[in-house]
Order: C-alpha cells, then sequence, then structure tokens
C-alpha cells in the first residue's frame, strides 16, 4: 500500500459514507472502508474528481480579450475572429504554456481530467510541422507537468461551411484531409503513450467543417473510441444546416450517422423537442460548457426536457475564460431557472439536491463521454480525489449533499486539496507547481500582447 487517506465523509458510489478509509497502492484504489477510525492524513469530506469534458486549452490566454463591441452586434462569430487573430502567432512553447496554466487551473478546481478537443495542428502558415503531431505533443507535455489525466480529441476540420466550401484563411492551422488526420491520431496515441490514465478519441468538428464522406470515415477510424462533434451551438448554424440538407444539425446526425453511447454532442443548444428527446434516447451525452455558453451569447440548453427524457450530461470549459467545475455547474442550473422561471430545475427528485444532481450527473456523464470506465471512489480506480475545505464559511455546518449545495452554489473556489493517481497535486487550493506554470504563462501572454 502506497498510502491511506481518510475523511470525515465522503461521496460514494452508492451515497455518502462517514469515517472512510481510502487505501491507495500504484495510483488506484484498493479498498474503501467506511466506519473505520482516523488514522494518517484526514480530511473532513471527499469526493471524487470531476471530468472537464471540453477544452480548448490555447484559448485560456485569450481570456476577455473579446470584451470590446465593435462597429456591428457582436456575436460568436465577430469572437470567432479574435481567436483565429490570437492563434495566428502561437508557437508550440506558447500553447504548452498556455495549456500547462489552465490545467493547473482546472485540478485547482476540482476537474481532474480534461477532454482537449485538439484542432490547432499546424504552422502560422498552414503547413505541417515536421512532426505533425508536434502539438499534441505539447499538449500531452502540458498534462505531464500538471498531472492532469488527458483525453486526446485530435480534431479533423476540412470546410469553411456546409457544402464543403474552402477553409477561411484563419482557419489554415486546422484543416486536414484524411490520410493527415490518420497520422494526427496516430501520433496523438503517441504522444500520450506515457501519460498515466490517458485515452484518445476522435472529434470531427461539426457539420460545417466536415462533410458527409469525411465523417463517416473519421467515424470508421473511431471504432469504439469516443466521438466528439459540436452541432446546434448557434441558430446561424441551424439556418445554414437547413439550407444545405434541410434537416437541423442534430436531426441530421440522428438520421445519417450512429449516434450512441460512445458520442458526445458538445453544445446541442437549439434542438426541437423531438430532436431533444431522440438525442437523449441514444444514450449519448450532452457536452455543455454553461460558462463560455453564456460568453459567446449562444443560447440555453434544453436541460429540463433532456433530463425527464433520461438524457446524460457532462461540463466543460471549453474557452476557458474562467475555470471553475462549481462555477460551471451553478450557471448550468442558473440558466434553467432563468428559461422555465423555476428553481431546482436540474434536481432528480422530490427532495433531491441540486448540488448532487448536478455533480452526479457530470461526474458520470464525463467519465463516460472521455472514454473511462464508472467513476467514483471505489477499488481499482485512479484515486483521484477532492477534498473540501471545511472551514470555508459556506460549508459550515454542512453534511452530505449539503457539502455540494454549499459548494456549487455559495463557495466556488473550496477546494482543498487534490489527489492525482494518489498524490497530491494541489494544497490548500494551489498547485503544487502554480508559481513556475504561472511565471512561464506570464512571459509567453506578454510577449503575445505586445504591439
Amino acid at each position: 500500500m502506497d498510502a491511506a487517506l481518510h475523511f470525515g465523509e465522503a461521496l460514494l458510489p452508492d451515497g455518502w459514507a462517514r469515517d472512510v478509509r481510502v487505501d491507495i497502492t500504484g495510483g488506484r484504489i484498493a479498498a474503501v472502508t467506511p466506519n473505520v477510525a482516523a488514522a494518517g492524513e484526514s480530511f473532513a469530506v471527499g469526493l471524487p474528481g470531476l471530468p472537464n469534458l471540453h477544452s480548448h486549452a490555447f484559448q485560456r490566454g485569450m481570456a476577455a480579450l473579446a470584451e470590446v463591441r465593435g462597429p456591428a452586434e457582436d456575436s460568436f462569430w465577430s469572437w470567432r475572429e479574435v481567436m483565429y487573430r490570437f492563434l495566428s502567432i502561437l508557437t508550440p512553447d506558447d500553447v504548452e504554456a498556455i495549456a500547462a496554466l489552465a490545467y493547473a487551473e482546472m485540478l485547482e478546481s476540482g476537474f481532474v481530467r480534461v477532454g482537449e478537443f485538439h484542432y490547432l495542428h499546424h504552422d502560422p502558415t498552414g503547413a505541417p510541422y515536421a512532426r505533425v503531431g508536434e502539438m499534441a505533443d505539447r499538449i500531452a507535455a502540458a498534462a505531464a507537468q500538471t498531472g492532469i489525466a488527458l483525453t486526446l480529441l485530435p480534431v479533423f476540420y476540412a470546410h469553411a461551411t456546409f457544402g464543403g466550401a474552402p477553409p477561411a484563411p484563419g482557419q489554415r492551422r486546422f484543416v486536414t484531409n484524411r490520410d493527415q488526420f490518420a497520422r494526427l491520431l496516430q501520433q496523438g496515441e503517441e504522444a500520450i503513450a506515457q501519460l498515466p490514465d490517458a485515452t484518445i478519441g476522435v472529434a470531427p468538428h461539426s457539420l460545417r467543417a466536415v462533410a458527409p464522406d469525411e465523417l463517416r470515415d473519421v467515424i470508421a477510424l473511431a471504432g469504439d473510441l469516443p466521438v466528439h462533434i459540436h452541432a446546434a451551438e448557434q441558430t446561424k448554424e441551424i439556418a445554414d444546416c437547413l439550407a444545405w440538407s434541410g434537416a437541423r444539425p442534430v436531426e441530421w446526425l440522428l438520421d445519417n450517422t450512429g449516434v450512441g453511447v460512445n458520442w458526445c454532442i458538445v453544445h446541442a443548444t437549439h434542438m426541437t423537442d423531438t430532436e431533444t428527446i431522440r438525442l437523449a434516447q441514444t444514450g449519448a451525452v450532452a457536452g455543455l460548457c454553461p460558462i463560455t455558453e453564456a460568453s459567446l451569447g449562444d443560447g440555453i440548453f434544453p436541460g429540463r426536457i433532456w433530463t425527464e427524457a433520461g438524457g446524460r450530461y457532462g461540463v466543460g470549459t471549453d474557452s476557458n475564460i474562467q475555470i471553475a467545475a462549481a462555477s460551471e455547474l451553478r450557471q448550468l442550473e442558473y440558466a434553467q431557472r432563468l428559461l422555465v422561471r423555476k428553481r431546482n430545475v436540474l434536481a432528480v427528485a422530490s427532495g433531491a439536491t441540486t448540488g448532487r444532481a448536478l455533480f452526479q450527473a457530470a461526474l458520470d456523464g464525463g467519465a463516460s463521454a472521455l472514454g473511462i470506465g464508472p467513476a467514483g471512489l471505489r477499488a481499482g480506480a485512479p484515486a483521484d480525489i477532492v477534498s473540501l475545505d471545511a472551514t470555508h464559511p459556506s460549508l459550515c455546518g454542512r453534511a452530505g449533499d449539503g457539502w455540494l449545495d454549499g459548494w456549487i452554489f455559495a463557495a466556488d473556489r473550496a477546494v482543498d486539496t487534490v489527489w492525482r493517481r494518489g498524490k497530491p497535486v494541489v494544497r490548500a487550493g494551489r498547485h503544487i507547481a502554480r508559481d513556475d506554470i504561472a511565471r512561464r504563462y506570464r512571459v509567453t501572454v506578454r510577449r503575445l500582447m505586445a504591439p
């Protein structure tokens, strides 16, 4: 046995338990034993760490750069132009430095795994690097530096919009053909080979960026791996898809692909009730990014219909404008309250707490979307554990689900310690390498911001 941790209360797969001892061997949980006296390191409350199912790590470096109103109404599409300008000068070193800060902040907020929707493949001219997977190597290096578990999702991106339109100049760093993508996938597997608990999937970017025949080939490459795709994020996307195919994006996917339990439909914001119910019935996970969706003015996911239909969901930090697990969950619920003008919308049943419902859904849905086994504090699982600071004023006097309600709705930054594979990577709310990571990030971003 490598270590043993004790928690006054811990959330186990079958519910809360008291005086829980967690034995750790080889980075995995060897045993979970409730009702034992404290010995060794002891903490008030223990939770399984959360998966962050959708991230574009490099966008952490441009957080809040698009908050100046343009000459016309601003939207996702005007924000995208800012993003294109920012990424046009990024080097591999820049991407690694920015990703490391993003991943450290994820761990500090209670995320222990990230799904990196990785589409920044080529150099600023659009030419492949000498090693096609150079940028994937840098993402893996940032994960290794911080300790976060990584699900790498190489992106296939070929077109500017529906109907196979040629890519725009700002997209040249993303664009691949089928042969290049196969190499990206292979070299992505090589990049993560030495990372503990790492997994890989495929990410056809969206129906506007991937033609039907290309989508078919990418899905074939995936096999049983996770498949992630953006869909129905923007109303313009809906209109353009209808003009191209006569169907809405989610409708088209349901009618023309084998959407199933290994799929994650990212955003899925604008669906009809019929689409919502049909998609929920496939077992696919809705990849929700509430802070980014609010930042970009996307709209609000039909959460109540989705959950009533048995739909699964997880959360992601997407543009990384703010990285905070509790804030993502709170924003998700509050948006639903604004949409239907009710409270406790996503609580699963009478008497259930909303914090527990949000946390459990994000834990289970995120684990499925990122291609890992059942999540939770259980024997055989990686020892990825989060403790909360019980001295935080908003957590005083809490117990059971009250810990989650207090953290998500009142405390936010209440994470105290985070263990990845049984090793502490966050202490007293700070990543153990934060100073070095932040220093490198500051040097990088100051240079990028220089006139």
